[in-house]
């Protein structure tokens, strides 16, 4: 650990502070270095290597696991940068710092009629972190994840130099370093197209499934003409209803659909309510922490589930765009529902699998974590397309989600659990994304990203960061041997 007194001398604001995992099933202690310019990220660099220690890049922490933890180094966090340098309303292009979050853009895009193209499933990450995960959203089978809709980003590189990269200019780093986990460069900056939208609301119908099979086939059935397709199932149900569950279908409102566009594009039309039935949001956590365990889980997605048929029945309803594509965050740290620290938390195992697979496949992870009595308390299911970042998760398929509770009695039994699943996914041609990963191994990484990928990557950290500055707790994890620097650099 670096002395104090060390630290203090530096110009760069810096704390010491715990880093938690999104998930907060993972943490540590640690010098956190809060740099507010490109000057102050490269100074970051410097006084790293004088150090000899690693740096972590880190956006707003959004990430289930340990991607942006640095146990053995400092963690740089770059919410400091958080311009918005140029919006264009005519043309819908946001020029911005890494820091700037998804909220503030579409609070910034929204009145001129924009929203952002590709959003997660909460407002609150940086857009940084989005283009070094290459996040994706509800309509990934439509328009691809978030690095498809960059235009271009700034990298500070470990030696100080800032290179702007795009699908013309250094075209092989730029599809490494969007997706490429913050490991080749610090992005900096990001520019990117947003979609013109003629109102804050969505047509959004519900759809009730009776299983897993109905979930595919509905979703397949509409993904041509839905803009946006999402499905909750039930990771209790089991027998026929295995998979059972509610799609919701997003559609945008035509030009003229709405009679008063500038009251449902106002930020204030998408504000999310304080609280729900008269009770505050704030505390809301606490009260699911009462059911946070396998009897209430039970319960409340039985009744969802049956809730769900009653709302399928009826027609299709206005959701503003807020409401509809972050509807989490509708309760302010649910998460703290799961328990905090103490080997506690959540994990999501999110498995992506070809489409031909996928209804085998998720049937048989479904019904391997009941056996095993982990089940999971909530399962989102997702379609997807093939993308063309080096790292990518993507592919012509289908993804499935699930959160698991951590507690400290169960922990080694739900990590071998998840290796039975890891294994059953990767027989299938299937991949991960390390935004959402706590678990995988070098081995299983190399199960599923090709040969060729990880040697180009490990080319450019070899050119671009030969001293291995750039490391987190994931990739030495899960990229071993291409971010450490003690170990061979092969694929």
């Amino acid at each position: 650990m670096v002395p104090t007194d060390r630290l203090s001398a530096s110009p760069l604001p810096a704390s010491y502070r715990y880093v938690e995992a999104w998930g907060m099933n993972a943490g540590h202690l640690g010098r956190v270095l809060e740099p507010r310019s490109v000057t102050e990220v490269v100074a970051a660099f410097e006084l790293a290597r004088a150090e000899g220690v690693t740096l972590g890049p880190r956006g707003a922490g959004n990430s289930y696991g340990d991607a942006s933890l640095n146990s053995v180094g400092h963690v740089l966090d770059l919410r400091g940068l958080d311009r918005i340098l140029s919006w264009d309303a005519e043309t819908g292009i946001a020029d911005l710092e890494a820091g700037v979050t998804i909220e503030a853009l579409w609070k910034r895009s929204l009145p001129d009629g924009w929203w952002p193209a590709v959003v997660p499933g909460t407002m609150f990450p940086t857009v940084g972190g989005l283009a070094a995960m290459n996040a994706h959203g509800k309509n990934d089978y439509r328009v691809g994840s978030f690095g498809d809709q960059i235009l271009e980003i700034d990298l500070v590189l470990p030696s100080g130099e800032v290179r702007t990269c795009d699908r013309e200019r250094h075209p092989a780093l730029f599809h490494a370093a969007v997706g490429g986990l913050g490991l080749l460069g610090c992005v900096s900056r990001v520019k990117v197209r947003t979609k013109r939208v003629h109102s804050g609301e969505l047509w959004v119908r519900a759809i009730s499934v009776r299983n897993l099979r109905e979930a595919l086939e509905e979703m397949e059935a509409r993904r041509d003409c839905a803009d946006y397709l999402v499905g909750w199932l039930d990771g209790f149900a089991g027998g026929d209803g295995l998979g059972r569950g509610l799609l919701h279908e997003g559609r945008h409102l035509a030009e003229g659909e709405d009679d008063t566009p500038e009251r449902s594009l106002s930020v204030a039309h998408q504000e999310l309510a304080d609280s729900i039935l008269g009770f505050p949001k704030s505390q809301l956590w606490r009260v699911l922490r009462l059911l946070n365990h396998d009897p209430g889980m039970r319960l409340v997605n039985a009744l969802k589930h049956h809730s769900g048929r009653l709302e399928a029945l009826g027609d299709r309803q206005r959701w503003t765009h807020a409401a509809f594509s972050f509807l989490l965050d509708y309760v302010p740290n649910w998460k703290w529902s799961y328990g905090r620290r103490g080997r506690r938390g959540l994990i999501q195992f999110q498995a992506f699998v070809p489409h031909e697979a996928a209804g085998e496949v998720f049937a048989g992870l479904l019904a391997d974590a009941r056996s095993a009595d982990c089940v999971p308390y909530l399962a989102v299911l997702k379609r997807h397309r093939p993308g063309p970042f080096l790292l990518t998760h993507a592919l012509d398929g289908w993804s499935l989600a699930l959160d698991f509770k951590v507690t400290p009695q169960r922990r080694a039994t739900l990590w071998g659990v998840t290796e039975r699943l890891t294994d059953r996914v990767l027989e299938a041609r299937g991949r991960f994304y390390f935004a959402k990963d706590s678990l995988l191994r070098p081995g299983d990484v190399r199960r599923f990203l090709p040969p060729d990928a990880l040697a180009a990557f490990a080319e450019l950290k070899r050119e671009l960061d030969p001293e291995h500055l750039l490391q987190t707790d994931l990739s030495r994890r899960a990229l071993g041997d291409v971010c450490d620097p003690q170990e061979p650099c092969s694929a």
